[in-house]
């Protein structure tokens, strides 16, 4: 192989280690968040500041020779929420930014290589309403509705918008560089006044990109299903356990199929305590418990949450 050839294909194993561990094609469907569906009163307005951080390894395309691969990823987003009256039934719009800073290591033929991406992500907005369980409320019907809960089944539209750090001559980046949508049903049963149990089935459906390098890149839908035990202590402080699992996503880039399909699934915990009226600390742990292919690694993440 010619020394051009040996760089090229260094170049674009390194490129799509780093690819895989970005939000657009990773955290898509890896993402754990209980209490989806839990309604709150009309009106409500809720502000997340949050960081996250990422470590471990990732298993890339097999036709790549890549191996030994480290990151370390540093996450920031901002969200906003708030909860409004559609049809008398309750409803949320939600949209969330990001960013991140992130290095990356691996070992192509014997030789270290290092990445390091830095920039915005894309944004994100979610629709959510309640079909049956929990009508429009005041702050009263909301205490009656949470000491007599009782099954509450919702649906919801995520929409990733392509504003995310994007170079159509490079393949490392950070925005995906198109469309991506998540429609979805989730449903919350009370096992006891307060414990339930939360579960989502979901896809991901994604754009084709057309400026992958001078080439079309499509991906497979990703299906994915959440479990979350959730337990509440009192008014503003409970903790969850959380899991997932999700499958597809294989990838095509100018017709000629990857071996990147996902069958993978992730293990958490969150706890959110109150600190002040209206404030709000939030915990979270999540591990990779099998994967196929895609991101498996450490997450830790912090937020605090402001309620208004």
């Amino acid at each position: 192989m010619s020394d051009k050839g040996v760089i090229t294909l260094r170049t674009v194993a390194l490129a799509t280690l780093v690819l895989l561990l970005s939000h657009a094609e990773t955290l898509f469907a890896q993402e754990l968040v209980p209490r989806a569906y839990w309604p709150s009163p009309v009106g409500t307005n809720v502000l997340v500041l949050g960081y996250q951080y990422s470590s471990g390894d990732i298993v890339v395309d097999q036709s790549l020779p890549v191996v030994g691969v480290d990151s370390t990823i540093d996450y920031g987003q901002i969200s906003y929420q708030h909860t409004t009256d559609v049809l008398g039934r309750t409803a949320t719009f939600s949209i969330a930014q990001g960013w991140a800073d992130g290095d990356t290591t691996g070992f192509v033929d014997g030789e270290r290589v290092e990445r390091r991406t830095v920039g915005a992500m894309d944004t994100v907005g979610r629709f959510a309403i309640n079909l049956m369980g929990a009508p429009a409320m005041d702050r009263e019907a909301f205490r009656e509705m949470r000491a007599n809960p009782r099954p509450i089944v919702g649906a919801s539209l995520t929409v990733s918008a392509p504003t995310g750090t994007y170079d159509k001559d490079r393949v490392v980046n950070l925005g995906g560089n198109r469309w991506a949508v998540k429609p979805a049903l989730g449903a919350i049963l009370h096992l006891t006044p307060s414990l339930m149990l939360e579960t989502e089935a979901a896809a991901w459906i994604f754009q084709d990109n057309d400026e992958f390098v001078g080439d079309t890149r499509k991906q497979d839908p990703v299906l994915g299903l959440q479990l979350h035990l959730v337990k509440r202590f009192r008014p503003g402080l409970w903790a969850a356990l959380d899991a997932n699992f999700y499958t597809g996503g294989r990838t095509r880039v100018d017709g000629v199929e990857n071996s990147d399909l996902q069958r993978n699934s992730r293990f958490g915990a969150t706890l959110v305590y109150p600190v002040a009226p209206g404030h709000a600390l939030r915990v979270s742990l999540s591990t990779g418990t099998v994967t196929e292919n895609g991101g498996d690694y450490d997450l830790l993440g912090l937020a605090w949450i402001h309620i208004f």
